[in-house]
């Protein structure tokens, strides 16, 4: 395959045989695929613009799987499948259902007993979804498009800014995601809260 992959810092590396299931055999870097990927993208974040969900809904792991393969089913063939290799980030791969009905569980009773704020909802939601990674690959993207379905359908706010640039290239802006998202990772959410509303 003539893919020339060039990881920027913080990125998770596809398999092999994960890249093999790429549908698009023409492409030959990186940008073209982010290129493609956001043009998938773009109709996912359409399709979730367009419904009415409830929490019932969205808390489901059905429901997580349909975003994913919504964003990268004209990309990748495991477009909403659960990834069965290991990474350098997230659960085992045996675990990523346990942990994904775990979270969903925990998500519901947030909701339920408002815990927290909206925001800290979704945000709590998100980084607990990107920890677990439950996909070879954009679970970053896959997990901030859910945290603004939730916080828009579910309570009616604004979807998230993210910071109002690209995050998958290298600069800045990704640095103070990766730094917000190393602060939540340590327990303090509030950089990652403040940068998802920049």
């Amino acid at each position: 395959m003539g893919l020339n992959i060039d990881y920027v810092y913080g990125q998770t590396p596809l398999e092999e045989e994960e890249l093999e299931s790429l549908l698009i055999k023409t492409f030959s870097t990186r940008g073209e695929l982010n290129e493609f990927e956001q043009l998938n993208i773009e109709t996912a974040v359409e399709w979730s613009l367009k419904q009415k969900f409830s929490s019932t809904k969205i808390l489901r792991a059905g429901f997580i799987t349909e975003v994913h393969k919504r964003m990268y089913n004209q990309v990748w063939k495991w477009a909403g499948s659960f990834r069965d290799s290991n990474k350098n980030i997230g659960v085992d791969k045996f675990l990523i259902p346990q942990e994904l009905q775990l979270l969903l569980d925990n998500c519901d009773y947030w909701i339920k007993n408002e815990t927290f704020s909206a925001d800290e909802i979704a945000i709590r939601f998100k980084h607990r979804l990107v920890q677990i990674h439950p996909f070879p690959n954009g679970n970053g993207r896959h997990s901030r498009l859910c945290a603004d379905i939730l916080v828009s359908h579910v309570f009616s706010l604004p979807v998230f800014t993210w910071g109002r640039l690209s995050l998958t290239a290298p600069g800045k802006q990704r640095q103070l995601y990766l730094d917000a998202l190393y602060d939540a990772d340590a327990g303090d959410l509030e950089s990652l809260i403040e940068f998802a509303r920049s």
